[in-house]
């Protein structure tokens, strides 16, 4: 396959696995926390820490029982060790992605050979899909990676040279992956990879593979990881299992109730999308999944292709879909395009080249046109500043693809590492340069206009309006008014923390002696209309900050910052731009 020695080529991928290590950890405090998700799953650890409750979620200090609790504990702890940052927020995804590649490598390693591993790591670091979500805070990488780990060691231990105690202890492995799998976002963490077993045992008539698994062994360790918080968030909320195990799994996967709906073939651009530059390998990759190694009971390939299209066609039945769903997929498909381009010609490794080429050319050409997507001032000004991003995202495919098309006929590894690593970094660009968008998409500039000014203990409105990352860059909870969105369920629970209507809050906001709302700039003009008590304090594009009017501050003593702080405390901010704005020359931040 190369005809550098193995000793250089070693080196030589180590040397990338290092860089890759390090831009896949230091980017994660580069960007804002986007609204919905990642101020979500950042705001919900926030208040485990804050409250000291770490059994029952909440989400704005409402019950949040959507998701199980894995990454929230594992985000808190990191607060705790760490403070409350981007990159802690993000870490738990980040790790897990990260160990799902390594745990790739070494898989794929035992299943095939030590090279196919290394390219299976490559394709899966530098698949698109995977290296975005791994950058963002959500909870699909946790899930995805034990998932992923679980079908891994499932087939080690299934693997024909296995000894009766390898294979033990690699089952034992797969169903603590999969309990924890469970632990991250619930029943596929065990139905899917259920589902895989049989109709692997149909499609290859070998139904001793169900009781190789050892299913009353694995559902007790299943039951020993996750049962204790099942049953412990159960005792403490009559009100879970309903919405857990039926709204959160039968109603989501069988009706619109999520308003997710998308058509049937939605996850096939998300597919192709997602795997580039390994779009060319992607169907030689699935076709020998579909080949069978002669004189051999267990086909690892042959698995891994039925836990791919298994976990694809589920979401695309179901009525509820978002593009990180099929995520679970990718390390598979990594392990089946790295067995194929270990076994082909080094023109299957031009072809990846010349797509990546092609692609990135037309991008260059097309990425001016993007601006044509801008809906209004500040999200022109968003594509205007992600611009130079993607078209670095770009430079960077063509000139991968360009190495990898030079290398390919002598070094063929060092071609796929080549084109790998133009691809990790042109996801990379396309990750950082989005946030571009933040002034649109989070709610870190406003909320830390405001963030040191609001006394302890005074309440807060959230009027008919949320935005996910305001609590967490405002350090603390507010109250909803006339608006619950996913928070419905949590505020029939717990009615007396939600306010209505505006009608309410009017009579409300009269009567406290000091408060602060945010609201849209829309609500704002029609609360000042009639005449209640707010005082502008900040706003941006979307949302502005009041307060209730309170008696003026006891003048300054001379020389204690002059007219430019009366005017810094008197004046409400604007903010325009990626960062926050500043009303007096050298003001500090």
């Amino acid at each position: 396959m190369n005809s550098l020695p193995f000793a250089v080529r070693r080196g030589t991928l180590w040397l990338l696995a290092l860089f890759v290590v390090v831009i896949w950890f230091g980017s994660l405090d580069y960007r804002r926390l986007f609204d919905p998700d990642e101020g979500r799953y950042a705001e919900i650890p926030r208040e485990m820490v804050a409250s000291g409750d770490w059994l029952t979620p909440r989400l704005n200090d409402l019950k949040y029982f959507e998701k199980p609790p894995l990454q929230y504990w594992a985000t808190a702890a990191a607060y705790v060790a760490f403070g409350e940052h981007h990159w802690t927020a993000r870490l738990w995804p980040a790790l897990t992605g990260f160990l799902g590649i390594f745990f790739t490598i070494f898989a794929v390693g035992r299943l095939f050979n030590p090279t196919t591993g290394w390219i299976a790591g490559m394709v899966l670091a530098s698949s698109f899909l995977w290296n975005a979500i791994g950058h963002i805070n959500t909870l699909d990488m946790g899930v995805s990676a034990f998932l992923a780990a679980a079908i891994f060691a499932l087939c080690i231990a299934q693997r024909d040279g296995a000894t009766p105690q390898e294979s033990r202890r690699w089952q034992d492995g797969a169903w603590v992956f999969l309990a924890l799998a469970t632990l991250s976002k619930g029943l596929i963490g065990i139905v899917l990879p259920a589902a895989t077993v049989v109709l692997y045992a149909l499609w290859q008539r070998d139904f001793n593979v169900i009781l190789r698994i050892r299913p009353l062994r694995g559902l007790g360790i299943l039951l020993l990881i996750t049962a204790p918080w099942f049953v412990a968030v159960s005792l403490a909320n009559p009100e879970f299992a309903w919405f857990f195990f039926v709204h959160e799994h039968l109603q989501r996967f069988l009706t619109k109730v999520h308003h997710r709906y998308e058509p049937m073939w939605y996850f096939i651009p998300v597919l192709l999308a997602g795997m580039l530059p390994w779009l060319a390998s992607l169907l030689p990759g699935l076709k020998a999944g579909l080949a069978k190694t002669p004189g051999q009971r267990f086909q690892p390939q042959r698995f891994l292709l039925v836990w791919s299209v298994c976990v694809f066609v589920f979401f695309s039945l179901s009525d509820s879909k978002l593009a990180s769903y099929i995520l679970p997929i990718f390390p598979a498909l990594a392990a089946l395009i790295a067995w194929r381009l270990g076994a082909v010609a080094a023109s299957r490794v031009r072809l990846d080249a010349l797509l990546a080429v092609s692609i990135g050319l037309l991008g260059l050409s097309a990425i001016h046109l993007v601006v044509r997507r801008a809906s209004s001032l500040a999200m022109l000004a968003g594509y205007q500043s992600y611009q130079p991003w993607l078209y670095a995202a770009a430079g960077l495919l063509v000139l991968g693809g360009l190495m990898a098309l030079l290398l390919a006929q002598r070094h063929r590894l060092l071609a796929i590492a080549a084109l790998a690593m133009m691809g990790f970094c042109s996801g990379q660009a396309i990750l950082l340069g989005h946030d571009a968008f933040g002034d649109v998409k989070s709610a870190h500039d406003i909320a830390l206009a405001v963030r040191g000014k609001v006394p302890a203990g005074v309440p807060f409105f959230s009027v008919d309006t949320y935005h996910q990352s305001f609590q967490f860059y405002l350090g603390r909870t507010t109250t909803m008014v006339s608006y619950a969105d996913e928070l419905g369920f949590g505020v029939s629970q717990e009615p007396q923390k939600f306010i209505p209507d505006m009608a309410s809050f009017v009579k409300v906001w009269q009567q406290m002696p000091e408060a602060w709302a945010m609201m849209s700039p829309v609500t704002w003009g029609q609360l000042k209309a009639q005449g209640l008590p707010m005082v502008e304090v900040a706003r941006d594009s979307r949302r502005v900050i009041v307060r209730k009017d309170s008696p003026p501050p006891s003048p300054r003593p001379v020389g204690g910052g002059g007219a430019c702080s009366a005017a810094k405390d008197a004046a409400p901010v604007v903010l325009s731009g990626p960062r926050l704005g500043r009303p007096c020359a050298g003001a500090a931040p």
